[in-house]
């Protein structure tokens, strides 16, 4: 199965929007493999969005991205980049169709409530930098039946 990196974002955890995402995600189907809590710094942020790092508005990011400690987590699932992709919405949540996370839970294209790998092989990476290998867990959950068929996922 695949790996996505999910971030709730600052504007997340201050509108006490955290369980009512991570509950979307689990009624997906999709399998929080590996979860904390932490402040990010601008190193951090400057490696995370190093494609952004010379854009005005890059100092906006760093200060709405360590306004306060964000949730960091590894969902997994089959084709897990683009089913959390889709649950996530357009990048400015007035754009978001209604029924994704940014379409029902913000109207800013900054404060934008979670940040999803935009590929495999970005998740991968970014994995990486927020996970060591300890803290994400491969495990089977007894409901994984009821998620898919038998050809869809080899345990």
């Amino acid at each position: 199965m695949e790996q996505t990196l999910v971030i709730l974002k600052p504007s997340a955890v201050e509108r006490c929007l955290v369980g009512e995402i991570i509950t979307r995600i689990q009624n997906k189907g999709l399998i929080i493999t590996g979860m904390k809590m932490m402040q990010l710094d601008e190193a951090i942020l400057r490696e995370h969005y190093a494609h952004l790092t010379d854009r005005p508005f890059f100092p906006s990011i760093v200060e709405s991205m360590t306004a306060t400690p964000v949730i960091v987590m590894c969902v997994e699932g089959v084709e897990a980049v683009a089913v959390v992709r889709a649950m996530t919405g357009v990048t400015n949540g007035r754009n978001a169709a209604p029924g994704t996370l940014r379409g029902d839970y913000c109207m800013s294209g900054q404060a934008n409530i979670v940040h999803a790998s935009d590929s495999i092989e970005n998740a991968r990476i970014e994995l990486k930098r927020f996970f060591r290998p300890e803290e994400i867990f491969r495990y089977i959950p007894s409901t994984l039946k009821f998620i898919y068929s038998d050809d869809e996922v080899k345990a």
